[in-house]
């Protein structure tokens, strides 16, 4: 059996202040107010009357086994006999309803509101105003779910959100998730699932699914990246950014994720069916990733996807069923792989008929509770399309891009701009006068960008002028003499050598995207070149698709001419045998070919952009420059960004405006913290947004010319460079000292950070702690002259403990909207529960007797007032190393790799030669004479496991044996005497080759 991926359409995860109304009253009407129909019913399984439970388990019960292994792939097939339609899990939701796929087909939503990227929406610190969000998400999504033929391709199981840590800004999917903080991404995401649930407690609005479960934070060779996560840092931190959700109810399910968790893929990671589920009592429904079963079990011969985890589908399906997976997204339509191969586990024993009923019973209660079997489809069942880019969704996707809009600095009172002055405005740099959408977005149904948003808010009075900047170029081919030309109408043509002057069709405009890529756009018809599998053709309105053809990097010669390298999205060997340059067929066309026969170009400057930016500064009131990044170029899902740094091109351009115009305001947008070191330093005023999405140019005109105060602020750290951050395979934060939780430097911009045009007064605070929670009551004043916005922080600080903590940690925050000189009293509360760490000693959390600093401030970087508590929790006693002691609990190590104990569960601690483990305040002192061992060691003959007391090199206490046990799968029990030990100590494991350890114990 052999599965078929259709890499160019992948599905999620694939490499792939009054508050705005959110529905008119009559809307309210027919999403609200519907109730069940009360006649009898034919079937239990239809009654509303009836329990969840009761119902879903007539339902089971009515199935014959071969239709619910069928449900059990992503494309539910109809059951006619009992009158049930078919069901498809997964449609993209990141922000705003974006696509769903039928089989190998992507379908764009292009009638929905288009919300501010995810990070963006975090960037509010309002789980209010994201509640509504994903509200206006949820009713669009049954609008088009409305549209559905008997194919269902529009499901209501929400692919939606992201909730994966952002602990490395260099991510290519920075822009899908919140935060590097576990509360603010818990509290964002709890409130957009929460809006896209709807407010029933009985129905839900759609059932959105938490992606992507676990630790998938690089995508730089994801699928087969074995992410090493200890104890620690898997409990206190990246468990963290699924549990507080899925406790609160937040979601109904999650999706398993490409990479390995310590040697085992994801897909058939234990916590799927143990402790994720344990943190709810609801039924979740879990899906793979797309395509995720294929790599399990080695499909083709691609090294970057396949983990060979299995020998065949068979062995890896049944694993991801028992693992906890209720649906297989694979193979896109074709469920036939699927159903084989649960079919044959299940004859071969490898499964059973309730692991199967299991899975279904989840995937039944989900549909339950939207309302499917119900005569009228529930109380969602009515919605249409009239839902569909209202004006009330218009109106809060305004409110919420400009509330996303962060201000990093103001100096001299720079913003807002003068409405008054401006007689002309210049809107400047390579994202003046566009709007990009990303992989998760949906087709916007209009677009503002910010030259009309300028335009609008300043009216017919102003002149407001945008460019673009790019320079205006033509290649010559060298040999021949003639330009590269394109075609002049919408769908341009094959690019071939064709003019023997610079004509329109044979001129290009240059964008400078960084990393050494670039973008061109015909000056003819204005489409971008890229390949199109055959042929290079100008015929796109900007970059897009999964491949993303229209990258290409100009690489100078010795000569001072030019070739060009088509730097399309996974361009290698493996793709193209003929080579990825730029060369010139026979027939005079471009094709492709090795770097040898690449055409030589002269490149032409025509066009100055610089001189144009110049030009248009020079003349101007006031100077706008739109900076930022193209989001299917930039980092992308299945790309991480090279490099933190601002494109060069971009910033020559910031500095020539700047100097034409001291004026000028820089607004970077983008997806991710960027090292703009200089802009910082000399440019007066610099906001930052996410792309925005439909009315980007409104909202950032609003907050640019102080018609909404900028509130927006900062979800993670800005560092000043990339040699501020260690690799991004590196998930340690707590030994690599990375985020804000543990960072020691000075950051570019701090967590947190954000300004307003007003400022604001912290008062002292109060404290009451007696019982289960703490509250810390701050007096907040506005004593600017104009209303303003800010987010109160409270970050927690533990002086004295065992281990190393965070130098401080977000607890509670809250955004407060106040008039000038008025002030509000803002109590932050949070649980004592909270301040947990995990206790490696004993295996669980625990909150550890100590004094908690309790620190209020706008952000991590500017605390504001101080207090705290003490709290009676426990203290940590010595090491019991008497007791069976995983390996896993370790205090410290060096060069070990953490590793799957078997394929089913458990991890255990491999070593090599010089490798070690350390468990911190062992006590010795009852005289331990031996200690005892279970190891694995797939290689011949044997190695070695020392046992030192106060170091790596301390004192010897004793040598273990370590012989071969044929695989590293199997172990046994080995023993070694142990020599003067005695006292409170560090004790050390010393690995002495190649080993699985998975615990040891001390014996007399």
């Amino acid at each position: 059996m052999r599965r078929i991926v259709v890499a160019s359409t992948r599905s999620p995860g694939r490499f792939r202040r009054p508050l705005i109304p959110l529905l008119s009253v009559a809307l309210a009407a027919s999403v609200g107010l519907a109730t069940p129909a009360t006649a009898r019913e034919s079937l239990p399984f239809q009654n509303p009357a009836l329990s969840l439970d009761t119902r879903v388990a007539d339902l089971l019960g009515r199935l014959t086994l071969d239709e619910k292994i069928s449900l059990l792939h992503q494309y539910q097939p109809a059951i006619p006999r009992l009158g049930i339609k078919a069901f498809k899990t997964g449609t993209e939701a990141v922000h705003g309803l974006a696509w769903t796929s039928w089989g190998d087909q992507k379908i764009d939503a292009d009638k929905g509101t288009v919300f501010p990227q995810a990070v963006g929406l975090a960037s509010t610190w309002d789980p209010n105003l994201i509640k509504q969000v994903g509200k206006t998400t949820g009713v669009e999504a049954r609008g088009y779910h409305s549209t559905n033929d008997e194919r269902m391709y529009w499901g209501l199981n929400l692919w939606a959100p992201v909730t994966n840590l952002l602990r490395d800004p260099r991510w290519g999917r920075n822009e899908e998730g919140y935060s590097e903080d576990t509360t603010l991404t818990a509290a964002i995401a709890n409130a957009y699932g929460k809006g896209m649930q709807g407010d029933n407690p009985k129905y839900l609005l759609t059932a959105p699914t938490l992606k992507h479960y676990l630790g998938n934070n690089n995508e730089t060779l994801r699928s087969t990246t074995d992410v090493q996560l200890r104890e620690r840092v898997l409990n206190e931190y990246d468990r963290q950014a699924f549990k507080p959700i899925l406790a609160a109810d937040g979601a109904t399910g999650v999706m398993s994720a490409y990479n390995l968790i310590n040697g085992r893929p994801n897909a058939v990671n234990p916590d799927l069916a143990g402790l994720v589920r344990s943190w709810t009592k609801k039924d979740l429904f879990n899906v793979t990733d797309a395509g995720l079963p294929d790599s399990l079990a080695g499909s083709g011969t691609d090294p970057r996807w396949n983990t060979n985890y299995y020998p065949d589908f068979t062995q890896g399906d049944a694993a991801i069923l028992k693992a906890g997976n209720d649906s297989f997204t694979a193979n896109n339509r074709d469920a036939s792989v699927t159903v084989t191969a649960i079919k044959d586990a299940l004859a071969k024993g490898l499964i059973k008929v309730a692991d199967i009923d299991a899975a279904v019973k989840r995937a039944l209660s989900i549909r339950v509770r939207l309302g499917e079997f119900d005569p009228d489809g529930g109380p969602y069942g009515k919605i249409d399309t009239s839902v569909l880019n209202t004006d009330a969704s218009k109106r809060l996707n305004r409110r919420t891009a400009a509330e996303a809009m962060v201000l990093l600095k103001n100096s001299g009172k720079a913003l807002p701009l003068a409405k008054g002055s401006a007689k002309k405005v210049a809107v400047v740099g390579p994202l003046a006068d566009v709007v990009y959408t990303d992989w998760y977005s949906g087709q916007m149904p209009y677009k503002v960008t910010p030259v009309d948003g300028i335009k609008a808010k300043l009216g017919p009075g102003a002149t407001v002028t945008g460019v673009r900047g790019d320079d205006r170029i033509a290649l010559k081919d060298v040999k021949s003499g003639k330009y590269v030309t394109g075609g002049s109408g919408a769908s341009g043509a094959a690019l071939s050598l064709s003019d023997t002057a610079p004509a329109a069709t044979s001129q290009f405009d240059v964008t400078d995207w960084g990393d050494g890529i670039v973008t061109l756009r015909n000056a003819a018809n204005g489409k971008y070149v890229g390949w199109n599998w055959s042929s290079f053709v100008n015929d796109q309105v900007e970059p897009n698709g999964w491949f993303v053809q229209q990258q290409f990097a100009v690489e100078k010669q010795s000569d001072g001419n030019v070739k060009l390298r088509y730097a399309g999205y996974e361009t290698h060997e493996t793709w193209f045998s003929s080579g990825n340059y730029v060369a010139i067929g026979d027939d005079g066309k471009l094709k492709l070919g090795t770097k040898d026969a690449a055409a030589v170009f002269a490149q032409e400057t025509l066009v100055k952009g610089a001189d144009e930016v110049v030009k248009a500064a020079k003349g101007a009131d006031q100077v706008v420059f739109l900076a930022g990044s193209n989001p299917t170029i930039n980092g992308r899902e299945n790309y991480d960004r090279p490099s933190t740094e601002l494109p060069a091109g971009q910033r020559a351009l910031i500095q020539a405006a700047l100097k034409a115009n001291p004026k000028t305001t820089l607004v970077l947008e983008n997806s991710y913290p960027t090292a703009i070191t200089w802009e910082q330093k000399n440019v007066p005023a610099i906001v930052w947004t996410s792309h925005a999405g439909a009315e980007t140019g409104n909202a950032l005109a609003d907050v640019l010319y102080g018609d909404v105060d900028p509130s927006g602020h900062l979800t993670q750290t800005w560092y000043r460079s990339d040699r501020e951050l260690p690799s991004i395979f590196d998930y340690d934060i707590i030994k690599s000292n990375r985020t804000y939780l543990y960072y020691k430097g000075k950051p570019l911009y701090p967590f947190g950070h954000g300004l307003s045009y007003s400022t604001f007064r912290y008062g002292r605070p109060q404290v009451s702690g007696s019982g289960a929670n703490v509250t810390v009551s701050v007096p907040v004043t506005n004593t600017g002259k104009v209303a303003g916005s800010d987010v109160v922080q409270l970050y927690t600080h533990q002086r004295a403990s065992r281990v190393k903590q965070p130098l401080k940690q977000l607890r509670a925050f809250q955004k407060v909207h106040l008039a000038a000189g008025k002030t509000t009293t803002v109590r932050l509360t949070f649980a004592k529960a909270d301040l947990a760490h995990w206790d490696v000693t004993r295996g669980k959390e625990i909150v550890e007797s100590s004094t908690y600093d309790l620190l209020v401030g706008a952000s991590a970087g500017d605390i504001r007032q101080r207090a705290s508590i003490k709290v009676n929790g426990e203290r940590v006693p010595a090491r019991d190393l008497s007791k069976a002691t995983l390996a896993v609990n370790f205090d410290d190590y060096s060069k070990v790799k953490l590793v799957d104990e078997s394929k089913a569960s458990g991890t255990a601690v491999g070593g090599v030669a010089g490798a070690w483990i350390s468990f911190a305040d062992a006590d010795l002192r009852s005289g331990p004479t031996g200690i005892k061992a279970r190891v694995a060691k797939a290689g011949a003959g044997t190695a070695t496991i020392q046992v030192r007391a106060g170091g790596p090199g301390g004192r010897l206490l004793g040598t273990l044996t370590v012989p071969s046990t044929g695989d590293k799968y199997t172990y046994q029990d080995i023993t070694g005497k142990i020599a003067q030990a005695s006292g409170r100590t560090d004790v050390y494991l010393v690995f002495g080759g190649d080993v699985r350890l998975s615990s040891f114990s001390f014996t007399k």
